[in-house]
């Protein structure tokens, strides 16, 4: 199957940038214990898409249907806008010790490493824009990878897992201790993506008891 973008001219733009889109060129619809898989999260400055800045992005690869810690990534960003008020969240202070990098830099390494991944992201509409934005400001086009948020394939399946949560309640902190998730490391972005990879594979049982769902079947549990 060809994407709709794979007939756009890539002249002009960076290597990585056509290498992302020709990644798109096939596409098959396995199940997904045969597709790898990337769950991500950022840390940023604050919610505000326009102004505020993407601070560190951590991301951990689901490869047949089990986390792999060794296809990891986890990056810091300069900061360029620093938010005082929200330090006491991530623990990223301006200075420090991390290691930081120019955040085109780290957008690029990004984009290599999810290619053409399905993307797995709590509240995933948050950090899908905040990865286009910094993308925008490179003059590039948006994220092409499917989405899905552990959100919405919770609420799919609530009913089986507890009904002691409302329907408005589907922070991942309440989602984690449902499940008996370890909140170790929460609000570092890698931290916080293993604890959505965890989200993501029970929910993905409870959809998926005889682990025939695909792609496809599964984007009709996480439209946002």
């Amino acid at each position: 199957m060809k994407w709709p973008w794979s007939s756009i001219k890539k002249k002009g733009f960076p290597t990585f940038w056509s290498d992302y889109l020709k990644s798109f060129d096939t596409f098959t619809n396995k199940p997904l214990n045969e597709t790898r898989i990337v769950v991500y999260d950022t840390e940023t400055t604050g919610f505000d898409i326009k102004n505020d800045r993407i601070l560190s992005i951590g991301a951990v690869a689901i490869n047949n249907g089990m986390i792999d810690i060794a296809d990891s990534f986890e990056m810091y960003i300069n900061q360029e806008v620093f938010n005082a008020n929200t330090v006491e969240v991530h623990g990223i202070l301006k200075k420090g010790n991390l290691v930081k990098h120019k955040e085109e830099y780290v957008v690029e390494q990004f984009i290599k490493y999810i290619k053409s991944a399905p993307l797995v992201a709590h509240h995933a509409i948050f950090d899908q824009r905040m990865i286009d934005r910094a993308l925008h400001r490179m003059n590039l086009g948006k994220l092409k990878n499917k989405m899905y948020d552990t959100g919405m394939l919770y609420k799919k399946t609530k009913h089986f897992i507890s009904e002691s949560i409302s329907n408005d309640s589907y922070a991942l902190d309440t989602i984690a201790k449902e499940m008996n998730i370890s909140m170790k490391d929460r609000h570092t972005a890698a931290g916080d993506a293993y604890i959505t990879a965890l989200v993501f594979l029970k929910t993905a049982a409870k959809l998926d008891p005889e682990k025939k769902l695909t792609l496809k079947k599964l984007a009709r549990s996480s439209r946002f």
